[in-house]
């Protein structure tokens, strides 16, 4: 599996999520299959995203396109960081 950890900075969370789940049909057309949140213990409105994909192309091609960027203004989400990761294991205990 594919994956890509994201370190979102957003002004709300709960106005960020709007424009998140507003884009639902855009991420699943470009491969994302399934995504989880976080936030920080002590800051509500630093949101680590890990996001599963069909491949890493399709989500870089997706991190990186114009239609984004737009996306992400309009959430008020600040310069996010993306790491896009290869599993090499799963396990559950």
């Amino acid at each position: 599996m594919q994956h890509v950890l994201i370190i979102h900075e957003v002004e709300s969370y709960p106005a960020w999520k709007v424009v998140f789940d507003q884009a639902a049909d855009i991420r699943k057309r470009t491969g994302e299959i399934s995504f989880q949140f976080l936030r920080y213990d002590n800051d509500a409105n630093n949101i680590v995203h890990f996001s599963e994909w069909s491949s890493l192309d399709n989500a870089r091609r997706f991190f990186e396109s114009p239609e984004l960027v737009e996306i992400r203004k309009k959430a008020g989400e600040k310069a996010p960081g993306f790491i896009y990761l290869h599993e090499i294991e799963h396990g559950v205990l």
